[in-house]
């Protein structure tokens, strides 16, 4: 059976500087026009400090539920990998508990917060330093404490094959079954989608069947679209 992590490490193994994920930004927020581009080699430094945080500060094991309120994004896709490293599971459903909350949005980390459960607040930009807004009592400030995380994750304990990898729209996805190949080997795959469990999926077994992915986000032209894609040598959109 694959695991998350072991598709990570076959990255690595095969070609740790080439990139797996490359991301232009067309939404309507301070982060549009960025292109952000992360290799293997990138992508599981940034998976071992999200890991790091997850089972040091917050005590993240097989058990635990991480919810996502994270649009498609690279920082999302480090975040997921980062929980499916300890052994947790990926919740993308508001409804049901959590024991730590990862968002966006500083109303709804200061809730967890206040109710006793882990809380991030993630800044997209990608330079970002520190949250641009308040960070409420007792969350994480991702942009200015995640790197102080170490580079190398060991988990304490592994997943069971039984154990829930991926919670969305109320559909359950064991760690035996998360992993799914797909595409041609070694595809790069242009995604515009605006749903968080698709791109995550879709990431994840194009990642394992060694390729890699061009996220467009927000809105663009047709034109534009297809220009990317040239330019990445990529499928789709």
């Amino acid at each position: 059976m694959t695991r998350p992590a072991d598709v990570l490490a076959e990255l690595l193994r095969t070609d740790a500087a080439a990139p797996r994920i490359t991301t232009y930004d067309d939404t309507d927020a301070p982060t549009r026009g960025e292109r952000i581009e992360l290799s293997a080699r990138v992508l599981s430094n940034w998976v071992s400090k999200a890991a790091n945080a997850l089972q040091d500060d917050f005590d993240a094991a097989p058990g635990s539920v991480v919810r996502l309120d994270l649009p498609p994004h690279w920082r999302t896709a480090y975040w997921a990998l980062a929980t499916w490293s300890v052994g947790a599971t990926v919740s993308l459903d508001v409804e049901g508990p959590a024991d730590v909350v990862v968002t966006t949005d500083p109303g709804t980390a200061g809730a967890a917060a206040a109710a006793g459960v882990g809380s991030v607040l993630v800044t997209l930009a990608g330079l970002a330093r520190s949250a641009t807004v308040p960070v409420p009592t007792g969350v994480m400030d991702e942009a200015r404490e995640l790197s102080t995380h170490a580079d190398q994750f060991a988990a304490w304990e592994d997943a069971s094959d039984d154990d829930v990898a991926l919670v969305a729209a109320g559909e359950r996805t064991a760690y035996a079954k998360v992993v799914a190949a797909q595409g041609n080997p070694g595809e790069r795959r242009h995604l515009t989608t605006p749903d968080t469990a698709e791109f995550l999926r879709t990431a994840l077994g194009l990642w394992a069947a060694g390729g890699s992915v061009v996220l467009s986000r927000g809105d663009a032209p047709a034109d534009v679209l297809a220009h990317r894609s040239e330019v990445e040598g990529s499928t789709g959109p």
